[in-house]
């Protein structure tokens, strides 16, 4: 019996000191964090870390910066493989790749171009109403030998400009209408010449135009009256010939109050003569409407 209680102490004694031994053999918290370092700087996959291992009640800590998320987990696993280690607080951080390009920053939204700045457009021409066109006639126009519905052909003696641009240049053509022509022999004691202009010819093209019909009547011996119609106010006039003289030069002009105007010489026989060469002016009873000049 005796015997039997020794060996239960004997038993006893030997574990607790076999404790005793394994306890005095842990490693401290400084030989775990020295160790786990040294195997950090000495792993080719870590070894360019910069990362500071510390370790308190063999729990250890892990700070500093790696380069790749792999050598980040190789480094974490060093410390849990190592003897004594309790466990792992990884701190580290993964370095930014400088080799990287960096990410393009969003393109902003580039403001459309302003819209080119375009020239105003030329107006057209507007010669108003009213306006004189002064021709020179190409042919004779008599009473007598003229025939209503005739035309006749001239060219306009001066220049017509409006706002200051040239609207019908002069030696532009111009067309005309005998309205009526009468001689004596038609209607006793009298004679009558009514003409009105019809188109313009500007830069090879032609338009229609509208002018006051003028009227001129010989009655009795030789006495003449002058009236507008279908436009108003003064018609048109004799100027007389184009200068330096021609067959119209020295014709008078027939003026009447408030009346259009067209003129020529009286003959014996109470004709009206127009000659040719003679210079007329007659006046718009309706605006013309030109496209602008080419620049």
């Amino acid at each position: 019996m005796r015997i039997h209680k020794l060996t239960i102490s004997i038993v006893l004694l030997t574990a607790l000191l076999g404790l005793s031994i394994a306890c005095s053999k842990k490693p401290s918290d400084d030989t775990i964090a020295k160790d786990i370092q040294t195997k950090i700087a000495a792993d080719p996959d870590t070894k360019d870390s910069q990362v500071n291992v510390t370790a308190k009640e063999a729990k250890v800590t892990m700070t500093g910066q790696v380069k790749t998320p792999a050598a980040q987990q190789k480094i974490e696993q060093i410390a849990r493989e190592e003897p004594g280690a309790a466990g792992v607080d990884d701190q580290t951080a993964v370095q930014p790749d400088a080799s990287a390009a960096p990410a393009p920053a969003p393109a902003q939204a580039m403001a459309p171009p302003p819209p080119p700045v375009e020239k105003p457009k030329p107006q057209p021409i507007v010669v108003p109403s009213g306006t004189t066109l002064t021709i020179t006639v190409g042919q004779a126009l008599s009473s007598k030998t003229s025939q209503t519905g005739q035309t006749f052909i001239g060219t306009l003696a001066q220049p017509v400009s409006v706002g200051g641009r040239s609207a019908i240049p002069a030696g532009s053509t111009i067309s005309g209408t005998v309205v009526s022509a009468k001689s004596k022999g038609k209607i006793k004691g009298q004679g009558e010449l009514d003409l009105a202009l019809t188109s313009v010819t500007v830069r090879g093209q032609t338009y229609n135009i509208q002018t006051a019909v003028v009227a001129q009547t010989v009655k009795g011996k030789g006495k003449r009256t002058a009236v507008a119609t279908g436009g108003g106010a003064a018609g048109g006039a004799l100027i007389g010939g184009i200068a330096g003289g021609g067959k119209g030069a020295g014709i008078g002009a027939l003026v009447g109050a408030g009346a259009g105007l067209v003129g020529g010489t009286l003959t014996g026989n109470q004709q009206i003569e127009i000659p040719a060469e003679s210079a007329l002016s007659f006046r718009l009873s309706a605006p013309l409407t030109l496209p602008p000049p080419a620049e």
